[in-house]
């Protein structure tokens, strides 16, 4: 008797305690509910609204012959060498990008991880090129360095070349001879301050037990660099790579604003922009941004699996 009473009254206060808790979870929860549904209307019906149109045949130059395209578009995406050289012309910069970043900005990280004066200012002026906007930052290197006439580049071969008394000094196009390679480069200058945010952190998030106690043993730096820091920044590294890649394959600006997409530099968000703007193929350029977006989801979540589990490793680590 006494237990059946005893289960009687607790069965009711148990509900309570369940229903207090779910009004406290809606509690914390509802204000963050305008947030979601501007995000999903900013965001998700637009998207959803290009995978319609990426399945319709709809031409603005050609209006009486819209309709319903089945996987057309999309065949045409992965068949066209037009498209596929965009592609491989999008993976190849951004390949070389991240990984020269990746390795810049990790020989900045370790300079900047040891102590020395101004360190501080030194490290304000590395994350500079990261702030400014992309655009800015192109047409800086399009006009202020690469420009056969004015340039900081060809400036610098002509004092050179009076400085030693030599004449006529050469004046390279730069944009007209490598293209691809003044794009990168622009974009590499921009990106290594990000990854070295991202590196630097790494650094300071070694075990400053284990590093003295290597010293103590008598490891010299490289084994210490071998055998302790490349293994702790792995995952860091890998962070900094997929979030580098989840940018940069989207990237734009710099191939607009120092080529114009012209000299084989056209990768498939500037594509999209001329299917769209110039050819007017709304169908075609929607399927071409789902297949931007599907890669780009890919890598994020590559991405966010390296987060967790840094955060799985941290919390084991305490």
């Amino acid at each position: 008797m006494t237990t059946t009473a005893a289960t009687s009254v607790n069965a009711p206060t148990s509900e309570v305690r369940i229903r207090h808790s779910q009004k406290g979870q809606w509690k914390r929860r509802a204000p963050l509910l305008p947030a979601l549904i501007f995000l999903i209307i900013v965001t998700q019906l637009p998207f959803v609204a290009t995978l319609v149109i990426s399945f319709m045949r709809w031409n603005a130059l050609d209006p009486n012959n819209k309709g319903f395209a089945g996987i057309d578009n999309y065949r045409t995406v992965f068949t066209d060498p037009t498209l596929r050289s965009s592609v491989i012309t999008t993976v190849v910069l951004t390949v070389t990008v991240v990984l020269v970043s990746l390795a810049i900005g990790f020989a900045v990280a370790l300079l900047l991880n040891q102590s020395f004066i101004g360190r501080g200012i030194v490290r304000t002026m590395m994350i500079a090129p990261f702030l400014i906007v992309p655009v800015a930052a192109a047409l800086l290197f399009k006009h202020g360095i690469y420009n056969p006439t004015y340039g900081l580049l060809n400036g610098s071969i002509t004092s050179l070349w009076d400085l030693f008394g030599a004449k006529n000094p050469p004046q390279p196009d730069w944009i007209g001879s490598h293209p691809k390679i003044m794009v990168e480069v622009e974009l590499i200058w921009q990106w290594t301050p990000f990854m070295m945010l991202i590196l630097l952190a790494g650094l300071q998030s070694r075990d400053g037990e284990i590093m003295e106690a290597a010293l103590v043993d008598g490891a010299n730096p490289w084994q210490m660099f071998r055998n302790i820091t490349l293994p702790h920044m792995r995952q860091y590294l890998e962070l900094g790579g997929l979030l580098g890649s989840i940018f940069i394959v989207q990237n734009f600006d710099s191939v607009f604003t120092i080529t114009s997409g012209g000299l084989g530099t056209a990768n498939l968000p500037y594509t999209i922009y001329q299917t769209f703007f110039s050819a007017h193929d709304y169908g075609l350029a929607s399927a071409q941004g789902v297949v931007v977006v599907a890669g780009s989801i890919v890598i994020a979540t590559f991405a966010l699996r390296v987060v967790s589990s840094l955060f799985v490793e941290e919390e084991a680590g305490r």
